[in-house]
């Protein structure tokens, strides 16, 4: 379960960087997705992509536990996060990299 939602993480961390990117924003302040900022979705980047992916730096862990788990792992089967380079699987580990529990509705996801 954490793997899937670790990809939902990804998905935000992308669509930040592309609504920035375009110049647009979610309230004003940066971009964010269920409830991870801007810099909380870049500093988990470097967790998702390869071919070196580095551990989760405490950012990303800090961001990703203060998200809301359950809107990112409506994000768990999208074909996006390949898209922008990020590595689904990679993705939906960081939650367990980071310790923390799997939301109930997350089906698939493997608990810490």
């Amino acid at each position: 379960m954490a793997v899937k939602l670790a990809v939902l993480v990804m998905v935000v961390v992308v669509a930040a960087v592309e609504a920035t990117s375009r110049g647009t924003s979610a309230g004003g302040g940066g971009a964010s997705l269920c409830k991870m900022n801007e810099d909380g979705l870049l500093a988990c980047k470097p967790s998702v992509t390869k071919p070196n992916p580095a551990d989760p730096t405490a950012a990303c862990c800090k961001a990703l536990s203060s998200a809301d788990l359950t809107c990112l792992c409506s994000y768990k089967n999208s074909m996006v996060l390949p898209a922008l380079g990020i590595d689904p699987d990679l993705a939906m580990g960081l939650p367990v990299k980071c310790g923390l529990p799997v939301p109930a509705g997350c089906s698939g996801m493997k608990q810490p």
